[in-house]
């Protein structure tokens, strides 16, 4: 997409609804001019360009910076408007200051297997030159030949165009980021099945589920050159037993998963047989049930990596079964105690939650709690008027965990709040509603202590 195009999509996926200003900061009638992204990236070492040749990333930690603004105009006798580019930055980062800026736990052999920092100079860069703003494209390697284009004049940022191996980093940075998915597994789409000529890997809806299924399988029957046929059907039998033994721990009716090839209507169907022997299509199972099997197809597939965000993991999940959820998320990850390779991809997992069952059960040193704080704003267009009071997102995270012991100014967060989200009753001890509730009862109690403040 272009900036523009990319700016109405923002909520609204038709474009029709949204509005370019509309994603910039606003304070009562007070609007930013610009609006700043950036993201501190891990790549992988080698991958390929866009015409299939292979690269491999002169520096895989690199930080990507993006700043906007909102030009108006006039057209067709209407108010009009278009963003710029400000600013456009790609900079690798000194592998030697990894250790302590990024803390979180990791094994020595991890860390080797996924840092590769030479020296290297900004690959993308923002200067001004005879009053004209121009975003350089750095060639790698190749010292003092640049590609510049004028800032003002374009409609999308420079990294989306870089295809080529010429660029290899740069490459590999735009790959990285068009991995990153927001999964919004939809019902319809997860219960559809899918054509032979369907994609071989799952849409952020969950489309095609059955075929990527299949692939994976048929992958695994490739196996290797020293394997033989049996090794090969064993290879894929063992991965089905394994998305169904992940799917067990969810419910207990669960003897097999399939993918059923019907070549008469040239579809891929998914199928789950049940302890009784009774076979259940993809159309017969429930929400809950699909998008674990979503997660379980996007953990065995390891081509896929980059960044997976994901809301509220616990709807249709029945509370007994949320460890289950959580423990498959966490296995979709990287484990960043063993070496990167093959079967143990870059991969990272945010999701967001109101569960205070799912709270309860994640480690400790995931977990960031969104709070709105208060905070003053100026706006740029009058640096003279009174300063704005508003409230904004801030995270905040637990005492004593990685974040706390590299970053000392990290914001903590509060004891009581947690407290109070954990234990509503004990909160809440001072109103009771004359009919008792189900979280009343006492033999229901979270085991959690009462803060001081609600004893009385």
């Amino acid at each position: 997409m272009s900036l523009t195009e990319a700016a109405m999509s923002v909520r609204d996926e038709e474009q029709h609804a949204g509005s370019v200003p509309d994603i910039f900061h606003r304070v009562g009638g007070h609007t930013a001019e610009t609006i700043s992204f950036e993201a501190e990236i891990l790549l992988p070492r080698s991958g390929h360009d866009y015409l299939g040749k292979a690269v491999e990333a002169h520096s895989t930690w690199v930080r990507y910076a993006l700043q906007l603004g909102y030009r108006k105009g006039e057209a067709a006798g209407r108010e009009t408007g278009v963003l710029e580019v400000l600013s456009e930055e790609l900079t690798p980062l000194d592998s030697s200051k990894w250790r302590h800026q990024v803390s979180f736990p990791q094994s020595v052999a991890w860390q080797e297997s996924v840092l590769v920092g030479r020296k290297v100079k900004q690959l993308i860069a923002t200067e001004e030159k005879e009053e004209v703003r121009l975003v350089r494209l750095y060639q790698e390697g190749r010292q003092g030949r640049a590609f510049n284009t004028p800032a003002r004049e374009m409609p999308r940022t420079v990294l989306s165009t870089v295809q080529t191996a010429e660029y290899p980093t740069v490459v590999l940075a735009r790959r990285e980021l068009e991995s990153w998915r927001f999964l919004q597994l939809e019902s319809s789409a997860l219960r559809r099945p899918d054509s032979f000529t369907a994609p071989k890997r799952m849409g952020a809806d969950g489309a095609h589920l059955p075929a990527t299924l299949y692939h994976l399988a048929r992958q695994a029957r490739a196996g290797s050159d020293g394997e033989t046929e049996a090794d090969r059907e064993a290879a894929a039998v063992a991965l089905y037993a394994h998305l169904a033994n992940r799917l067990a721990g969810l419910i207990d009716d669960v003897r097999s998963i399939s993918v059923e090839p019907d070549k008469g209507r040239e579809v891929f169907t998914l199928m789950l047989t049940g302890r009784d022997g009774t076979v259940h299509p993809a159309s017969a199972l429930s929400d809950g049930t699909l998008r674990f099997l979503a997660l379980g197809v996007a953990e065995l597939d390891r081509q896929a990596g980059g960044l997976i965000c994901l809301e509220e993991p616990e709807n249709g999940i029945h509370p007994r079964r949320i460890p289950a959820m959580l423990q498959l998320l966490q296995d979709i990850a990287a484990d960043t105690e063993a070496v990167c390779d093959d079967e143990n991809p870059l991969r990272q997992v945010i999701v967001n939650t109101h569960s205070p069952s799912v709270v309860l059960q994640v480690p400790d040193d995931t977990l960031l709690v969104a709070e709105l704080v208060e905070d003053l704003w100026r706006p740029q267009a009058d640096p003279a008027a009174q300063p704005l009071r508003f409230r904004k997102l801030q995270f905040s995270c637990p005492a004593g965990t990685w974040r706390t012991r590299t970053r000392k100014e990290h914001r903590i967060t509060g004891k009581g709040l947690l407290l109070a989200y954990l234990n509503p009753p004990a909160a809440e001890r001072g109103e009771r509603p004359s009919r008792k509730r189900v979280m009343d009862r006492d033999d229901l109690q979270m085991l959690l202590p009462i803060p001081s403040s609600a004893s009385g």
